[in-house]
């Protein structure tokens, strides 16, 4: 009698807890598609385009912002080549399609995600759209299988930011001409002009001098940065040898490497094509790596400066130093403006924090990247990519 009721008891437990497991199973697909729906309305109202491409650059997917930005129906674009829907372009309007400048091809080569690049998209003039893209790779298998770009509208962002580089371009060229005139009266004094200096007057007046040519080195930066801003940044391209320019570079910065203790040397390539670049702007991207190098190098390293041609288009340039490495914590930062580093060693370098900002705009206006590698203690290689000549004409 008493195996009856306790089985009888089971029997009746079982039955109460069914219907709980059933309750449970159906809430839980309940919420599941009610996640899955908050995720279809979240991509299809969101403001933001999104895109998603393959290996292939083809089109997969776009949302109804992205055909809204593109001109183009939802329908109509998966399928098509990414150059005949995005047909990226840099702020100087030139094409990335067929670039290792290309947001994708980074990806794809980098094996890793693209955040807050600055581009333009569109292939009808009158639907370009400016906008900042994050690109986003899928990885399946230890595999990028395809990538989602994010847009977002800049529009509203650059009339803020027009209004506030007039203004700094104003001031700064308030600031010019005085600093200019105190600069000339200087190396008059110094040359003699005014009458004999003493040992002692001429040393501080160079100190002076010094000061002065500082601060006339930040305004010109602060102008150069403001006139990209602005869209007045112009680079004078031609055909340049480019054994010729870093070899007259490497010259003239070899005295701060002798005042650092460090070996400043090239190791070009016997056989190198001519490049197609501004010759006076890439000097100066180069001037800032290497003087950030020969900065970040302790007494004994060496610093070198490398080229090698990575396709028929570009050519990747890259300056190598033994020095201390760029710790974590400021890796994601280095290319911000007036960025200051709270490491020990850049508090006792000095600078404003301008030089790879600046370095970074012109290798862009070039239609280039720049990116770099660091290993901490042991020192870091800063590269960026130009293009070669290739029968361009002159501001083409």
């Amino acid at each position: 009698m008493r195996k009856r009721v306790k089985k009888q008891e089971q029997v009746d437990v079982e039955a109460t807890m069914q219907p709980l497991h059933d309750d449970q199973g159906s809430s839980q697909a309940q919420w599941q598609e009610q996640r899955q729906r908050a995720l279809e309305d979240l991509i299809a109202q969101t403001s933001d385009a999104m895109i998603t491409l393959n290996r292939r650059f083809q089109v997969l997917e776009l949302n109804a912002a992205a055909a809204t930005t593109l001109s183009i129906s939802e329908q109509e674009a998966p399928g098509l080549d990414c150059s005949a829907v995005l047909s990226c372009k840099n702020l100087n309007r030139m094409s990335l399609c067929g670039t290792s400048s290309c947001p994708l091809t980074r990806v794809l080569q980098e094996k890793r995600a693209l955040p807050h690049d600055e581009i333009i998209i569109g292939t009808k003039p009158d639907h370009l759209s400016e906008v900042s893209v994050s690109v986003t790779p899928i990885v399946q298998q230890a595999e990028i299988c395809y990538a989602i770009f994010t847009t977002r509208d800049m529009s509203a962002l650059k009339v803020a930011n027009r209004v506030r580089s007039n203004f700094v371009s104003m001031v700064s060229h308030e600031l010019r001409t005085p600093l200019n005139s105190v600069h000339g009266f200087i190396d008059l004094l110094m040359q003699g002009h005014m009458g004999k200096l003493t040992e002692e007057q001429h040393t501080y007046l160079g100190y002076t001098q010094e000061g002065v040519q500082q601060l006339i080195s930040i305004v010109e930066d602060i102008l150069l940065m403001t006139r990209s801003d602005l869209g007045q940044f112009e680079s004078r391209q031609e055909e340049v040898h480019f054994r010729g320019l870093v070899r007259q570079l490497v010259l003239s910065l070899h005295p701060q490497a002798i005042k650092a203790d460090v070996l400043l040397r090239d190791a070009l390539p016997g056989r190198l094509p001519s490049l197609y670049i501004d010759p006076l702007r890439i000097k100066q991207v180069l001037n800032n790596l290497i003087i950030n190098a020969i900065k970040f190098t302790p007494p004994g390293g060496t610093i070198t400066v490398t080229a090698q041609q990575v396709d028929q288009n570009f050519m990747r340039i890259a300056v190598t130093d033994t020095g201390y490495g760029i710790p974590g914590e400021d890796r994601q930062h280095v290319f911000e403006r007036f960025y200051q580093s709270n490491h020990s060693q850049q508090s006792r370098m000095g600078g404003y924090g301008l030089g790879l900002s600046i370095a970074k705009l012109i290798v862009e206006q070039h239609g280039g990247t720049i990116g770099f590698d660091t290993v901490l203690d042991k020192g870091t290689t800063f590269y960026f990519t130009v293009p070669l000549y290739r029968g361009q004409s002159q501001g083409e």
